[in-house]
């Protein structure tokens, strides 16, 4: 039996004398660990089964994206010791050759997954990383509700469903802030919103928020810094929520959230209606630009580099205060690093979170209680703060 403390050497001394004693005794050392094997800062991934290469495939920026892994001498045993920092947490695929087939699969020692539109991702983390409780279902709780609208919209030339979360206890005769999430119901499946919500407003460090839910059939070009957008937030949206429920007058007590090109959507919306919005969430922002030469990134970047281009060379406040968060992972974090500086020129108070992960839901789940907390505290952070 391989001891409970081990190192990632011994771990790997372990598996290979095992896999000398047949498949049996593999299976039994690989069903003692939870894989991948991380301590310290490094972690050992294994994998089982026939194959002519096998290899690590990440999303982390400015890193190899494919890292091999070695076989075992005479065992179908394929092993992989590299870094991995002690808060990481990383989104991965395992590559499996075999012959001219190159496929691309879950980790099958690894339970831990991710999901978001396009599928999901097996899930490394650090030994220090630490999946936040208050993004959990919890019993205990008052829970909101989410209802739906239909929204015509002139602007676009069709109906938009319009989701609202509505806080627990939700009274017409009270009033409350408002928080626009561009990709909103993304954010309720992949990003735990709702359980978020739900829980902050719970402890007191939330106060009761209305948060509005949007959806874009054609998002690259309508959050592209797009107009039509920004009218459609502010001139169509806008009118439907004030009209329909109680909300709380003054920029302060409005906000737009948003991640990738959502955040540029956010920012842009924002910066479109001057003193409408007094709060931004910008999660991951896609601010692209070119100080020299071309951007790199294709013709669906073009709209956004050539706006957050115009924005840097005259910036004026979009918000009062402006929540960022991005992962060291990112090859957005330089853009991102780039636009704090800038914000800040414009009198706005700026903050920008770092965290070690990259460019996904789950990421900009693990930041919510930091950006949602700051621009609109509840009675315990007013309090003890």
């Amino acid at each position: 039996m391989i001891p409970p403390v081990m190192s990632i050497a011994e771990v790997r001394e372990a598996l290979i004398a095992a896999a000398a004693l047949g498949p049996r005794e593999l299976d039994i050392a690989l069903a003692e660990r939870p894989w991948p094997f991380a301590v310290g800062g490094r972690a050992l991934f294994a994998y089982r089964g026939p194959a002519d290469e096998v290899k690590l495939q990440h999303w982390i920026y400015a890193f190899s994206s494919a890292q091999p892994f070695e076989r075992v001498a005479g065992t179908d045993l394929w092993l992989l010791d590299t870094l991995l920092q002690r808060r990481a947490r990383v989104e991965y695929k395992l590559e499996v050759v075999r012959g001219d087939r190159h496929q691309l699969v879950s980790d099958p020692l690894n339970p831990n997954s991710a999901r978001d539109p396009f599928g999901s991702n097996s899930v490394a983390v650090g030994p220090e990383y630490r999946r936040p409780e208050w993004a959990e279902p919890h019993a205990d709780v008052h829970h909101g509700e989410v209802i739906e609208r239909q929204l015509k919209s002139d602007i676009f030339g069709d109906i938009r469903p319009i989701g609202i979360y509505l806080p627990p206890r939700y009274r017409e005769t009270r009033r409350y802030p408002l928080l626009i999430a561009h990709d909103g119901f993304d954010y309720l499946r992949f990003s735990s919103l709702q359980h978020v919500l739900d829980n902050l407003i719970e402890r007191q460090e939330l106060p009761p928020i209305i948060v509005a839910l949007i959806q874009s059939p054609n998002r690259l070009e309508e959050y592209a810094a797009s107009e039509l957008h920004a009218r459609f937030v502010g001139d169509e949206l806008m009118p439907l929520l004030e009209g329909e429920f109680p909300l709380l007058e003054g920029a302060e007590h409005r906000g737009l959230l948003g991640a990738s090109f959502g955040a540029v959507a956010s920012l842009h919306a924002a910066w479109s209606r001057p003193g409408k919005f007094g709060r931004l969430f910008l999660q991951s922002g896609s601010f692209a630009f070119a100080d020299i030469g071309d951007h790199g990134r294709g013709p669906v970047f073009d709209p956004v580099v050539r706006w957050v281009q115009e924005f840097r060379e005259d910036p004026r406040q979009p918000s009062e205060r402006i929540q960022m968060t991005c992962g060291v992972y990112e090859s957005l974090i330089s853009y991102n690093r780039a636009m704090l500086p800038v914000l800040q020129g414009t009198g706005a108070e700026v903050r920008l979170s770092e965290d070690q992960d990259g460019h996904n839901w789950e990421n900009w789940r693990d930041r919510l209680r930091t950006g949602l907390t700051w621009l609109f505290p509840g009675p315990y952070w007013m309090v003890y703060e």
